[in-house]
């Protein structure tokens, strides 16, 4: 196989010398308990917490809201956010920046610059780490950064508190396999995700998928061939340097943006095995194919919740995240393809004043709808993103029955 991994550096080599260093954190400081505490301060709910008691059911009026079995905060967010606060109480007097969003969410991220942790600009969608300096404090987001971005800011002798999802790196380590037996990564994700991207720059050779329509173009290509130049310019920001279909897709592994839909995911996987079964025969299938299990649990568990929650007689959904939030939209497309009146927002501030509301459509940009309500007993499914705490949760809910006394 003719691949570009020969050209980049050894990215394990240099993880293994990162993680040996005395300026990189990924254990926290010894302050979790007093992070713990503010952040339930911060975020945890009585409302949500009586809910979850009552078998995730709440009537109020002529509200009845059922909420899913499995929603928002997941362990690795919890754990991302818990670091960031330990850093800020660790680094009392230094510089903190942040390489992104901690998570994908706005009043999470907004309580850190509350704190003076500082957000890296981005212009003209680049990052500009120019006014990071010598001895400042990195904060790495729970999607993960660059393996470039990563050597960037240990170069310039910064300390890195690397809060990275272990799922994330988990398929760090997947793509790490696929190129020691030199095989094409095919990611399940959006080329333009900060998880994503990090996932990428870990790879040898690479090419992202966004959906089964993708997946099927690929599988001909590799069975009848194609329109090379037609292939390229369709993945033209979605595969790696140098890439020729006609050369790296004779040995492929899977791997997978962490918060896409899992039957999605096994799908992709399916087909691609399917085809180099039939290129390859059963008996070379395992030289030309390879896939580990790289979907993340708690996504999992909120997909499969919000598929319970669909199948219960709704009026409508409230699926609660940001707008950037994968998992988040995912959880909506549940809802959209069982064609449930399905409202995606990001805090309780998008509903009102009076019976209107701000959301953002599958496809497409914010829109604002009245009388969203409809009048009389209504059953109100909510759902909301790994990324959104509890707290954001009740005041939606709350804003809701308030409504309703109107």
């Amino acid at each position: 196989m003719d691949t570009q991994a020969e050209t980049k550096m050894d990215t394990k080599a240099f993880k293994r010398s990162l993680n040996n260093s005395d300026n990189y954190h990924r254990r926290g400081f010894g302050h979790v308990n007093e992070a713990m505490d503010a952040m339930n301060a911060e975020y945890q709910s009585d409302l949500i917490r009586e809910i979850r008691e009552n078998n995730y059911v709440l009537k109020r009026g002529n509200v009845t809201i059922h909420l899913a079995q499995s929603f928002g905060f997941c362990w690795g967010v919890e754990r991302a956010v818990a670091m960031a606060y330990e850093a800020r109480t660790h680094f009392p007097n230094d510089r903190i920046w942040i390489t992104n969003e901690i998570i994908h969410n706005p009043s999470v991220n907004q309580r850190l610059r509350d704190m003076n942790v500082q957000f890296i600009e981005v212009e003209n969608e680049v990052k500009n780490f120019e006014p990071i300096a010598n001895g400042d404090v990195v904060i790495l987001p729970a999607f993960g950064a660059s393996v470039q971005e990563m050597q960037l800011l240990n170069d310039r002798g910064c300390t890195i508190v690397d809060t990275t999802c272990p799922w994330v790196s988990k398929v760090w380590n997947t793509v790490e396999k696929h190129k020691k037996t030199t095989h094409t990564s095919v990611i399940h994700g959006k080329y333009n995700h900060e998880e994503t991207i990090a996932t990428s720059s870990f790879a040898g050779v690479y090419l992202i998928v966004l959906n089964l329509k993708q997946t099927q173009y690929v599988a001909n290509y590799i069975l009848n061939g194609g329109d090379k130049a037609e292939f390229l310019e369709l993945f033209k920001n979605a595969m790696s340097q140098g890439f020729n279909p006609d050369v790296d897709l004779d040995r492929v592994g899977i791997a997978n943006q962490t918060t896409m839909l899992k039957g999605d995911t096994e799908e992709i996987g399916k087909i691609f095995e399917r085809t180099m079964m039939k290129k390859y025969g059963p008996d070379q299938l395992n030289d030309h194919f390879v896939a580990f299990n790289t979907i993340c649990d708690a996504t999992q568990e909120r997909q499969d919740a919000m598929f319970e929650l669909v199948d219960k007689k709704l009026d409508l959904m409230v699926v609660i995240g940001g707008y950037n939030s994968s998992n988040t939209t995912h959880l909506q497309e549940i809802a959209v393809d069982r064609t449930i009146p399905s409202f995606h927002i990001d805090s309780s501030d998008r509903i009102g004043p009076g019976n209107r509301i701000e959301h953002k459509p599958l496809t497409g940009d914010l829109e604002t709808l009245e009388d969203w309500l409809p009048e009389g007993e209504i059953v109100v499914g909510i759902t909301s993103g790994a990324s959104t705490p509890d707290k954001v949760v009740e005041e939606v809910i709350d804003r809701i029955f308030a409504l309703k006394k109107m």
